[in-house]
Formats: structure tokens, C-alpha cells, sequence
């Protein structure tokens, strides 16, 4: 019971960093003119995903275990993805890393570079997709901060006009990731994401005219897109009828 608490105040904490960083490394080097800060970055997310694993690792000890329903199958695409990505990016990246001798990497060095590009943006896309299939328990973490406010500025307030409030703020907090999720569509076609995912640009560009503020704006405007996706896409898997 006490390792369940300590688990579940590192976990939220441990995927705060993990998102933050993952925005970061999107941007490439632009941040950074040396090039080992970005490495050093990318290895420390690296280590926080081992990290991640290792506090869920219950749920890749039942792999084996149970029926497989439609939901359960998405999680595992999912999953699973977001771990071959992470994989693909730790290869990668140490062929570019400044600690390993050219020598040894040899004409490895072009093929490391577009699988570090390609990864990257896949596992951004999966890591949004893994997002919003926790949204349930995020959602559940908002209501509860919802409630808790409610319950101190509306203490005196009719008992039935608290649960209307609460309704209304949770509605307004669905339409917001609505909205958000609506800009993050045209984000995901100006910043040319698909492109990069598909292989169709094979070098990085930043866009210095929108700035790094307006980048990192719309690259968290993706992660709400595609993980308002799957948590919507979730529960209609769910909920949808069995025959």
C-alpha cells in the first residue's frame, strides 16, 4: 500500500518532466548551440521513460495474461509504440553523440540522422496517444481540484447549486480541449509534422518568423489533439455494445 502512494506522487510528476521535455527536443538544436545539451536532454528522457517502465512495469508483467479486448489491443499498439520509438531514438541518438568516436559509427552517421527525425515525431504522436488514454485519471484530477475549489468559495451556497457549478466548469474545461485540439490540427499541417512522419522532409526546419514561444505552443496544441483523440476514441471502444 505505502510503495502503491509513493508511486502514484512520483508518477504524475515523472510525466509533467517527460511532456516538457519531449516539447523541448522537438526543437532540435535551435535552443541549444552546442549540440551535446540536446544529447544530454534526450538521454535524461530517455532515462525517465526506463524510470516510467519500471513504475508500470505490473502492467507489462499481465502482457500474458487475460483476454485481449479492442481497448486493451489499442493500449498495447499504443505502448508498444511509444517503446520502439523510445528505442529507435536512444540507437540514434548515440550514433550522434558526441562521446562516440566517428570512427565507429562510419556511414551509419546519414542513416542515424533520418531514423532520429522519423522517430522522434512518431513517438511524439504515440506519447499523445499514451497521454490521452490516461485522460480518464486526468480528468477524474481535475474535477477533484474543481470540487475542492467549489467547496471553499461556494460553502454557503444551496447544496444542490455546487454539483450544477461543477457540472458547468467541467463542460467549459471540455470545450476548451476542444478548441485547442481544433488549433492543434492546423499546427500539425503548418509545422509539417506529417511530413517529417512519412519521411517526406528529411532535415529540420524551424520556422524562426512564429518563434520558439509560438513553437512550443503548438507542438503542446498537438499533444491535446491527439490525446483528446484517443481518449474520445477510447470511450467509444468502451462503451460500444457487445453483440
Amino acid at each position: 500500500m505505502a510503495e502503491k502512494i509513493i508511486t502514484n506522487k512520483i508518477r504524475l510528476p515523472l510525466d509533467i518532466l517527460m511532456t516538457l521535455l519531449s516539447v523541448i527536443l522537438m526543437g532540435g538544436n535551435i535552443l541549444f548551440p552546442d549540440d551535446r545539451v540536446h544529447q544530454i536532454f534526450g538521454i535524461s528522457l530517455i532515462v525517465i521513460w526506463a524510470i516510467h517502465v519500471i513504475l508500470n512495469r505490473r502492467w507489462y508483467g499481465a502482457l500474458f495474461n487475460g483476454q485481449y479486448k479492442p481497448y486493451r489491443i489499442m493500449q498495447l499498439i499504443v505502448n508498444c509504440g511509444v517503446l520502439i520509438c523510445a528505442l529507435l531514438l536512444l540507437i540514434s541518438g548515440l550514433l550522434m553523440a558526441w562521446f562516440i568516436p566517428s570512427d565507429w559509427v562510419g556511414g551509419a552517421l546519414g542513416f542515424a540522422r533520418i531514423t532520429h527525425l522519423l522517430a522522434s515525431h512518431w513517438y511524439y504522436i504515440f506519447m499523445a496517444f499514451h497521454i490521452g488514454l490516461h485522460g480518464g485519471m486526468l480528468l477524474r484530477l481535475c474535477h477533484f481540484k474543481i470540487e475542492k475549489r467549489h467547496s471553499e468559495l461556494v460553502s454557503e451556497s444551496p447544496k444542490d447549486e455546487m454539483p450544477k457549478q461543477v457540472r458547468h466548469d467541467s463542460i467549459f474545461l471540455k470545450i476548451i480541449f476542444i478548441l485547442i485540439s481544433l488549433y492543434g490540427i492546423y499546427a500539425f499541417i503548418i509545422r509539417g509534422v506529417w511530413k517529417y512522419m512519412f519521411g517526406l522532409q528529411q532535415f529540420f526546419f524551424f520556422d524562426f518568423g512564429r518563434g520558439y514561444v509560438l513553437f512550443a505552443l503548438d507542438y503542446i496544441s498537438i499533444i491535446v489533439l491527439f490525446g483528446t483523440t484517443a481518449y474520445y476514441l477510447g470511450k467509444l471502444i468502451v462503451s460500444r455494445p457487445k453483440h
